[in-house]
């Protein structure tokens, strides 16, 4: 995608075969950008712990990187990758990462070329899910009287800053917008880490799509007022059963969609999908996360970033990252090779050549 009309991936090596990963500190967003070198594999498994990179997509190519980093190292490859899958549970991107990697390691293939394909495969499968995906909103548009824009509502991040470009959700909003489509995206801010407000409207902002930030509560009532046209939302991990494990919130505001009759889509590349389970609700890991994010909040203050603190000393904190969405909620799945049901049988139209488990 473009900042300020310069075309950027979300990480880069800094040279060919160099040791050095080169990303954009999301911590600094919106209001610094900062590209940060990652230069051996401690740093890297940092930055994905504490969020420098963030996103299923994103955390699996930084995670493959990673890996070559810990060949470069001279590391045991083994506890490279068990280092590197504990920095962030749910996401299974990294896993499938960090075990392609070992998978390539095993097959004498090149580190550097195995990685860097997973970040250009990654960034293929989301321009595929807007080519996939535009075909909802383009149905939607035709119905539409008086010009008036397809409203579509988000949930957190799942744009290019969730995965190499494009993204996942926002894929089919950009193709969309490039086609000239009438547009307007209802941005939730997605407490506690705010990257709904901090991310994808800065991304949709950079990239001319009209949009409206407004807090976590306030997407039922869009919805029961017929101010929502269509939800859009990525997923960290999603069972072959359909079930979307995504950021804490999700799930409440699938209920809403489901109460309203409003079509709910989640947008993921195949590398998302958990083969090994079944039922999601059941068996997604939820990662839980230091309760400071809860206790304070991020902004800028006098050109700085600064936490906040918004509740009261010593308040005792829960900070569940995700939750799961079941599949009966659930309008259907925009993946690489096409939109299918959130069901076994729909992942299998469309990935017969996958073994479940």
């Amino acid at each position: 995608m473009r900042v300020d009309d310069k075309y950027f991936r979300t990480l880069w090596p800094k040279e060919a075969r160099s040791a050095v990963l080169q990303i954009i500190d999301q911590r600094q967003l919106p209001h610094h950008f900062i590209i940060e070198d990652l230069s051996t594999l401690e740093e890297t498994a940092r930055a994905i712990s504490e969020m420098h990179v963030r996103g299923a997509g994103l955390i699996g190519a930084t995670a493959a990187y990673g890996m070559y980093q810990a060949a470069c190292e001279q590391r045991d490859m083994g506890s490279a990758a068990d280092f590197l899958k504990q920095t962030r549970p749910t996401a299974i991107n990294l896993q499938w990462a960090v075990e392609r990697m070992l998978t390539a390691l095993a097959e004498e293939k090149d580190l550097y070329d195995e990685a860097m394909l997973i970040a250009d495969e990654d960034a293929e499968w989301c321009r595929r899910i807007g080519e996939h995906g535009v075909q909802l909103i383009q149905d939607i548009a035709a119905t539409k009287k008086d010009g008036k824009p397809v409203n579509i509502l988000t949930h957190c991040n799942a744009g290019w800053l969730a995965f190499v470009d494009y993204g996942s959700a926002t894929a089919p909003i950009y193709k969309a917008h490039e086609e000239g489509i009438n547009i307007h995206i209802w941005v939730d801010e997605t407490r506690p880490r705010n990257q709904g407000a901090q991310l994808t409207m800065w991304e949709l902002m950079h990239h001319g799509v009209p949009c409206t930030l407004i807090a976590d509560n306030v997407g039922g009532h869009l919805m029961q007022q017929d101010m929502v046209d269509l939800c859009l939302v990525g997923s960290d991990r999603t069972s072959r059963g359909g079930d979307v494990g995504n950021k804490i919130g999700t799930y409440l505001k699938a209920l809403a969609a489901f109460d309203n009759d409003v079509p709910f889509y989640a947008a993921l590349p195949s590398s998302t999908i958990d083969w090994s389970i079944s039922d999601g609700v059941k068996n997604i890991p939820i990662e839980e996360r230091d309760g400071e994010e809860v206790r304070s909040v991020r902004g800028l203050l006098d050109g700085n970033i600064v936490d906040t603190q918004i509740a009261p000393e010593g308040a005792k904190t829960a900070n569940y990252a995700f939750d799961v969405t079941p599949s009966r909620l659930i309008t259907g799945i925009i993946t690489e090779r096409g939109i299918c049901t959130a069901s076994e049988e729909g992942f299998r139209s469309l990935f017969n050549d996958r073994q479940a488990g």
